[in-house]
């Protein structure tokens, strides 16, 4: 017999807008293939200006989507958060301490904080900085469900009193994103926002072999970038690529860029959703080292990694055509068969199966997918 469907609440922090943030896109693919298995979500995004005016997903097909205006607004949501199997709440949430606390007080159901930025958060929570969390809240969540897997998870636990810290890293949505034939507009694309502790890698790994071979392209796709930055003549800014735009923009490169955030690269085990985007696009990847990708992708083979611009234009100007299209099509058999949307959605079933068995007391049901 199979177990009943999931009633879960998500409050996170933005569905409709992909502007400026990587958890739209993480929560669409992840929540439309948990839809998919037949659970019933509502998505609670505080309703912000700076979202508002780049709302490229208004009406998801594949849950409820509420706006509520600040705390007070919240409250109005008090009784779907009570009746609910399970609630989450996202990282960076605006006000997410108060928000968690209302919530682990109002549940009656499972309770998971899910860190789309683990690394930073600890970084922020050594710092005293508690924007969205804190250590005395973190306890109180049944299950810390986080985007970096390795010894981070122990340490969630050891250090932080968390019941139960899972690994839920980012996915890909198969469906959409697929290779496309269009034609090749860049040796080498990077798409992300600006960030001030990924720029010297970025400058590193792009702008240095774009100023020692001009007669390669190269792109940068992504808002927030300051003005001051003096962008080589082969380098084409792109201030804002929506997803819908993202196939087709892996697609006219021929490699693409993984630049990782500096929390991110000391706790290792923290792959970018940009890794298995291009990766389904059949798109090879240079990429900057960090513990633990190796567990993910293959170097060499699926991946290639580089710590400067001499192995950076090795690649763009060496790499035989038949081998960079046999390194996509393994990176996309790697990504397809371990990576998907629908993989992360069985992983999130059975931890919210978890944690909705130890809140009643219960022990977890074994092969409950």
């Amino acid at each position: 017999m199979s177990a009943a469907p999931l009633r879960v609440v998500v409050i996170g922090l933005s569905l409709s807008s992909s502007w400026g943030n990587g958890h739209a896109t993480t929560f669409r693919a992840l929540l439309q293939a948990f839809a998919a298995r037949g659970h019933d979500v509502l998505f609670l995004e505080r309703d912000v200006p700076w979202y508002a005016a780049h709302r490229d997903l208004p009406s998801p097909g594949f849950c409820r989507l509420a706006l509520y205006r600040d705390l007070a607004g919240l409250e109005e949501w008090r009784k779907e958060i009570a009746r609910a199997d399970a609630v989450i709440v996202g990282s960076y949430v605006p006000e997410g301490v108060a928000v968690g606390r209302m919530v682990q007080q109002t549940a009656r159901g499972a309770t998971a904080f899910y860190d789309i930025d683990t690394p930073v958060t600890l970084a922020k929570l050594e710092r005293g900085d508690e924007e969205y969390l804190s250590p005395a809240i973190i306890p109180g969540y049944g299950v810390y469900l986080s985007f970096t897997g390795g010894p981070t998870l122990d340490r969630l636990e050891r250090q932080y009193g968390s019941p139960a810290a899972r690994q839920l890293y980012c996915s890909v949505d198969a469906e959409f994103y697929r290779p496309m034939d269009v034609p090749a507009r860049w040796d080498l694309s990077y798409l992300g926002t600006y960030s001030p502790d990924r720029q010297p890698v970025l400058e590193r790994l792009l702008l240095e072999p774009a100023r020692r071979a001009p007669e390669l392209r190269f792109a940068v796709a992504g808002p927030q970038y300051p003005d001051g930055i003096e962008w080589p003549a082969n380098v084409e800014r792109i201030d804002h690529v929506p997803p819908a735009d993202h196939p087709a923009f892996y697609a006219a490169s021929r490699f693409t860029l993984n630049v990782t955030r500096a929390d991110m690269v000391r706790a290792g085990y923290s792959p970018s959703v940009r890794l298995f985007e291009a990766g389904a696009c059949g798109v090879p990847i240079i990429s900057d080292r960090w513990d633990g990708i190796e567990t993910l992708l293959r170097p060499g083979e699926e991946i290639i990694l580089a710590d400067g611009a001499d192995e950076v234009l090795a690649a763009l100007r060496e790499m035989p055509e038949a081998g960079r299209a046999a390194m996509g099509r393994a990176l996309r058999a790697r990504v397809l068969g371990e990576h998907t949307a629908a993989h992360r959605a069985a992983e999130l079933e059975a931890h919210l199966r978890e944690a909705v068995a130890r809140a009643a007391g219960q022990p977890a049901r074994v092969g409950a997918l």
